[in-house]
């Protein structure tokens, strides 16, 4: 188990080795679908950012501190759900009044991320790691910041294949595939370098 001390290591481990689109493959919906521009990957970057650190923390406070106490911890699931999705209703709110542009950019993808499975795997993972609350709130931004890192990646490298001389049937959808698996590929590198 990691200390304290070991903080850049966990934020490295799930920024880098241990990405959660790239390695992990979760969170692949709005990944594809948000990343044909950097200006919505950046905004949906920051979105997530925002609700896994919030409700991953949250979700880590009340089950240390309502779940375990009460033997209830079969309901870590709806728990996590229910925070996740008032973050992202809160988020939502405050999006649409001050960012109309960004919120109808994200369209459909805004409510998504109440379904991300990036943001749940966070808060299981840092449960099931046993983290405390500081490595927890660091391994959160890590996933997180992975997230917003490779989408914003991505929708740079999408813009720039969007323009590049590409025959007719790879573009699109295939050509997008292929270079997310030679994004995997090259992330794969990583794979191994330390373990949490």
């Amino acid at each position: 188990m990691l200390n304290e001390t070991n903080l850049g290591l966990i934020f490295l481990s799930a920024f880098v080795v241990n990405n959660i689109l790239l390695i992990r493959f979760l969170g692949l919906c709005s990944f594809f679908g948000l990343s044909n521009n950097v200006k919505s990957s950046i905004g949906m970057g920051m979105a997530v950012i925002f609700v896994t650190v919030m409700a991953c923390s949250i979700s880590w406070a009340v089950y240390t501190y309502l779940l375990i106490p009460f033997k209830v911890e079969y309901l870590r699931t709806v728990t996590f759900i229910f925070t996740i999705a008032s973050f992202v209703q809160f988020e939502e709110i405050i999006i649409k009044k001050y960012i109309p542009a960004l919120y109808k950019a994200f369209g459909i993808y805004l409510p998504l991320i109440t379904t991300n499975c990036t943001i749940l795997a966070a808060a299981f993972l840092g449960i099931d790691y046993r983290f405390s609350f500081i490595q927890n709130l660091v391994f959160t931004l890590g996933i997180s910041a992975g997230y917003c890192f490779v989408i914003v990646l991505f929708a740079s490298m999408r813009e720039r294949i969007d323009v590049s001389p590409i025959p007719a049937g790879f573009k699109g959808v295939p050509i997008a595939l292929i270079s997310a698996g030679l994004m995997s590929l090259a992330f794969l590198g990583f794979k191994g370098l330390f373990k949490l």
